[in-house]
């Protein structure tokens, strides 16, 4: 593991509960020193303070995977929604707000792991090497996707995304389905799912306001929707939908919350956010 945060405190408390998990963890205060450890040796996972000094975390998300697809969770102290958003849309696989739970961080740790293995391990063994549906290509072995031939530049869990939905044309998925299925969580934010539909929405639709291939199903979730000569429905008039139920999960315990101090505001590195939905 590598923990990213120049206030000693959290690090101290967050590298104490993963190494007590049975990881090894290495610290960084900054982003430069954080970019180091990491090409000098990959770590399987980053836990990465998004409010550093000069360099933000979301440039150093950024450069991560820019270069290999480590995952990672971001930590933040602030309460804005677009900033946490901003974070999964780079390529963060989850975040967590401080104060936070170390045993809280922890579970997602694993879970993220648990996740990212197994992606790996069905690229390997993939036994179905590429999935076309509506002009869109998947090369699941090689991580390639196109449209009408020209290349398609996905994140990893966008890419897992549109696979999935891909697998299951016609069919009405709810989001909690989705975050089991695809993230692997027993628990998180669903607007997670709603973020990732809609960047998606914005590098495969024609006209992403009004999506044809994603379609949403309201109070249910979405469905890939593919031409009606490749044998799923066309349009929504008179189209039967069948909704995926969500798996029954066993509830994860709410843990005893250890307070994590907030550390003071620096001011972030510039850069321009539009405006989000």
């Amino acid at each position: 593991m590598l923990v990213v945060d120049d206030d000693p405190t959290v690090a101290e408390v967050v590298t104490g509960y993963l190494e007590r998990a049975g990881f090894s963890v290495d610290r960084a205060a900054d982003g430069p020193e954080a970019l180091r450890l990491a090409a000098a040796g990959p770590p399987a996972l980053v836990v990465l303070d998004l409010m550093l000094p000069g360099m933000d975390g979301l440039e150093v998300c950024r450069r991560l995977r820019a270069t290999a697809p480590v995952p990672v969770i971001m930590l933040t102290a602030r309460g804005d929604e677009d900033d946490r958003i901003l974070g999964l849309e780079i390529g963060a696989d989850d975040y967590v707000t401080k104060p936070f739970s170390p045993r809280e961080l922890v579970l997602r740790v694993e879970s993220v792991l648990r996740r990212h293995s197994g992606d790996q391990g069905r690229a390997a063994g993939a036994t179905e090497p590429e999935l076309r549906r509506a002009g869109i290509a998947l090369d699941l072995a090689g991580r390639r996707a196109t449209k009408d031939g020209r290349p398609l530049a996905l994140t990893l869990r966008e890419f897992d995304l549109l696979a999935h939905l891909m697998r299951h044309p016609g069919l009405a998925i709810g989001r909690e389905t989705l975050m089991h299925d695809v993230w692997g969580w027993e628990f998180g934010d669903l607007s997670t799912v709603t973020v990732h539909v809609r960047r998606l929405r914005g590098k495969i639709e024609d006209d992403p306001a009004r999506p044809r291939l994603i379609r949403t199903v309201w109070g249910v979730g979405y469905r890939f929707d593919v031409p009606a000569d490749e044998g799923a429905p066309a349009d929504d008039a008179g189209a039967s939908v069948e909704a995926v139920p969500a798996p029954a999960h066993v509830p994860v315990p709410a843990p005893a919350h250890v307070h994590v101090p907030i550390p003071p505001a620096h001011v972030p590195a510039e850069g321009s956010r539009g405006h989000r939905e």
